[in-house]
């Protein structure tokens, strides 16, 4: 079972980058092999004055639903916290729990660029704060 204490909780720098973090997960994720359609990976959960970067499977567990989450998604999850981190728009508040991403694993994110999103079809597996969620 998952509870908030192993979630990635991270601090954010602005008040206003709980946005820009929400909208830069929109655009990593999974791709389509066939068609330029992207699968939104994580999440940014903001729950009692905290704040979270969450797979969303664990969202799914957090809801008391059937999850598969395994432990290549949880690296993947690390890996994209890893980016947000790098890029300066989270600080880790446990750094010790993200480990380095298996160079084959960044390969499996795909990333898209602000200017390159209106190409391309991007796709929440989970909807914060909705009743309904794609299984």
């Amino acid at each position: 079972m998952i509870g908030t204490q192993n979630l990635v909780e991270v601090s954010l720098n602005q008040p206003d980058d709980f946005l820009k973090v929400k909208e830069t997960l929109t655009r990593i994720g999974i791709a389509s092999k066939k068609e330029k359609i992207l699968f939104q990976s994580c999440h940014i959960l903001h729950k009692q004055g905290h704040y979270f970067i969450v797979h969303f499977k664990e969202l799914f567990v957090l809801d008391g639903k059937p999850s598969d989450i395994t432990d290549n998604d949880l690296a993947r999850r690390n890996a994209i916290v890893k980016l947000l981190k790098e890029w300066g728009l989270v600080e880790l508040v446990k750094p010790y729990q993200i480990e380095e991403p298996e160079p084959i694993l960044m390969s499996q994110i795909k990333i898209i660029s602000h200017k390159e999103k209106s190409d391309w079809q991007l796709v929440p597996k989970y909807q914060i704060g909705k009743k309904s969620y794609a299984p």
